[in-house]
């Protein structure tokens, strides 16, 4: 019941192998730094991308090189629709992606996929991997051991840290997201505020099926399942467990512990 299998559909994740179908559902968190660090990530041009220092003009990446902004149009469609194009000499440059001027790269272990959209001001430290066809929206935070997959959205003054966005996971407006997963096609509302992390000591537990589990995890934020969402200005407690096509109701305060499928949280 509270396995990845019974939560996640990862067979069109790009980083699936990360996930044990047979494992507790926040697994895939206490595996993620180790996967992580000896993940095998682009050499960036250093001459147009330098460590921790804001881009003073767009960069644009395409089949491994970094290319010259000034030679290129850049139409600035939805990139989680493929609407992000990049023209050059009247040719439209398949897959590149287009990190905006003011953005900070900080550190090497940053992976960009295709069609990626970075825009200004958005601060990414190592170690993260975004994954094709995202946008990393104005004032994102990504503050290392953040995992996306396709066509996700890092929002607006979103701030993640180690936490897992399946395919079409969005997190588009001043949301908090920490040591959390978001299943494919979860939505956030804007404002939404994941709690990782317990007032009292020791790790965070799950009540389920009327005993505790112990997740060896001191912090856990919430886990929500394939096709759930959550209302503006939500809050979910350390340990929120939100099972497929659940629904956390704006201004509402989601318990820690295990939501059935379907659930609606008031």
């Amino acid at each position: 019941m509270l396995t990845v299998q019974s939560f996640f559909d990862v067979s069109e994740f790009p980083d699936n192998r990360l996930f044990d179908p047979a494992a507790h559902v926040w697994q895939p968190l206490n595996d993620l730094k180790d996967y992580m660090n000896g993940y095998k990530y682009p050499k960036y041009d250093s001459m147009y991308i330098r460590n921790g220092i804001p881009l003073t003009e767009p960069v644009v990446l395409h089949k491994g090189k970094t290319l010259c902004f000034n030679e290129l149009e850049i139409i600035f469609g939805d990139a989680t629709k493929g609407e992000l194009q990049v023209i050059k000499s009247g040719m439209h440059l398949e897959g590149a992606s287009v990190i905006m001027a003011g953005a900070v790269l900080l550190g090497r272990k940053i992976a960009i996929g295709e069609g990626v959209l970075i825009e200004t001001g958005a601060m990414i430290k190592s170690p993260s991997i975004i994954g094709d066809m995202c946008e990393v929206r104005q004032g994102a935070y990504l503050r290392g051991y953040c995992l996306a997959g396709k066509r996700c959205v890092l929002g607006h003054t979103t701030e993640i840290k180690h936490s897992i966005l399946l395919n079409d996971a969005k997190a588009g407006h001043f949301a908090y997201l920490g040591d959390s997963i978001l299943g494919n096609e979860v939505n956030l509302g804007a404002g939404t505020k994941f709690a990782n992390l317990k007032f009292l000591p020791g790790n965070v537990t799950i009540y389920h099926k009327e005993k505790y589990l112990d997740t060896s995890r001191r912090k856990l934020g919430a886990i929500l399942a394939d096709g759930s969402q959550t209302g503006c200005n939500s809050v979910a407690n350390p340990g929120t467990l939100m099972a497929k096509r659940s629904v956390l109701m704006p201004n509402a305060t989601a318990k820690g512990g295990y939501h059935e499928e379907h659930s609606v949280i008031r």
